[in-house]
């Protein structure tokens, strides 16, 4: 293991190294996860960074330079991106989705059929707007949910593979003949919906979602180790990526998911998933997490304005409910209680109920192999957590991060 303590600021140095201790006893000495990377900020000054673990199997252990495939931790970068645009009055957040993208116009909610049965629909109440997108209140789904007849056809079509034969374009089009769950603005479900936005910021924009997000978000945060495809004199710093199958007693349960060296990850994606297709350090992500806490503006680079940033970290949810009021999801990155929804972010609207120590107005998400981040703008700090492992909900790791981290505070 290696650490680094940049400062102290405000954090008890001896709680802090007891998370690493933990992490070691509880994850990573007990085979549940291949690594762990926790990097903790303090107005904008790293005060604890620290490396667990090997990059790949039976190879030296991560250290600062290690790839991590950051999932869905790409959605907030694809909601600045989209923020961005608005700022430049190209789109607003309650531009009718169809506008941008004709071929969701006329979308129907499912009322039936399926399973080789034809879909049934019903006219939706409201139409479909890029808030409900930027919120998960589409009502579209993810494939991997299990649990309707709409999902089913999502897997059944194989639109959802970064791999296959749809560019997003066609994806867009294959979402365009398949009905809604649920009238937009009725339900919180976790979904493709930042996959689609990510269509909009290509159609609003331009340009390719890849060359918006290098040129516009990347080359001037310094985010030069993030990126869809990792480059050919880089893909010796990607990790290994495991996923966790029932049945399997050695390495904790672990089988690989995907190898490092051979990643799919090393070729282009005909899919650009906005919704989870990047790869990145911590060190990158930290900085993106600066930029958001000064207010969109990093080192000179303004991305976003202060303002826009406010409006995003604000709770979207219809009548100001939370998750566990609104949510129809089998899934999410979160727990549910007093968590609201922004413009890209979960927000912590009612601490006591999350039952994690925090503070009201924290937003934050994470991604499918457990990689996580939070940023406190009340306690100006932030975290970035990677691993490799999926599910992310196997282990109640990003909890027991937040009670610790906020323990070590003075």
């Amino acid at each position: 293991m290696t650490a680094t303590h940049a400062r102290a600021n405000g954090f008890d140095a001896g709680r802090l190294a007891a998370i690493d201790a933990f992490l070691k006893a509880r994850y990573l000495d007990t085979g549940r996860l291949p690594n762990a990377q926790l990097l903790i900020a303090r107005d904008g000054e790293i005060a604890h960074f620290s490396h667990q673990g090997a990059a790949r199997e039976g190879g030296a252990d991560i250290d600062d330079r290690s790839l991590f495939r950051i999932a869905s931790m790409t959605k907030p970068i694809t909601s600045i991106a989209f923020m961005m645009l608005v700022e430049d009055g190209k789109v607003a957040v309650d531009t009718p989705v169809h506008h941008v993208l004709p071929e969701l116009k006329g979308l129907g909610v499912y009322n039936g059929g399926g399973g080789g049965v034809p879909f049934v629909t019903r006219p939706t109440t409201e139409p479909m707007r890029m808030l409900d997108l930027l919120r998960h209140t589409s009502g579209l789904t993810y494939g991997f949910q299990n649990r309707s007849n709409i999902d089913a056809a999502y897997r059944e079509s194989k639109m959802e593979s970064w791999h296959g034969n749809l560019d997003l374009d066609g994806f867009v089009a294959a979402l365009g003949r398949l009905p809604l769950e649920f009238s937009p603005g009725e339900g919180w479900n976790y979904s493709v919906s930042t996959d689609v936005l990510g269509a909009v910021v290509e159609r609003v924009s331009g340009q390719t979602l890849d060359a918006f997000f290098a040129e516009r978000i990347f080359a001037p945060l310094g985010m030069h180790d993030t990126f869809f495809q990792v480059p050919p004199d880089k893909i010796d710093r990607l990790t290994d990526c495991y996923t966790r199958v029932e049945g399997h007693q050695e390495s904790g349960g672990r089988v690989m998911y995907d190898r490092g060296a051979a990643s799919a990850w090393s070729r282009r994606p005909k899919l650009l998933s906005g919704g989870g297709g990047l790869v990145s350090t911590a060190l990158d992500y930290h900085r993106f997490c600066r930029m958001c806490e000064n207010g969109g503006t990093l080192d000179g680079a303004r991305i976003v304005g202060r303002k826009t940033l406010d409006l995003m970290t604000m709770n979207h949810l219809p009548g100001g409910k939370d998750l566990a009021s609104l949510s129809r999801s089998l899934f999410s990155e979160t727990q549910n209680a007093g968590t609201g929804f922004g413009l890209g972010f979960a927000v912590t609207q009612d601490v006591a109920r999350t039952m994690i120590p925090g503070s009201q107005g924290e937003y934050y998400w994470g991604g499918m192999f457990s990689t996580a981040f939070f940023i406190d703008p009340v306690e100006r700090l932030h975290m970035v957590f990677m691993t490799q492992l999926s599910p992310s909900g196997l282990y109640p790791i990003r909890r027991e991060l937040k009670t610790m981290i906020y323990a070590a505070l003075n």
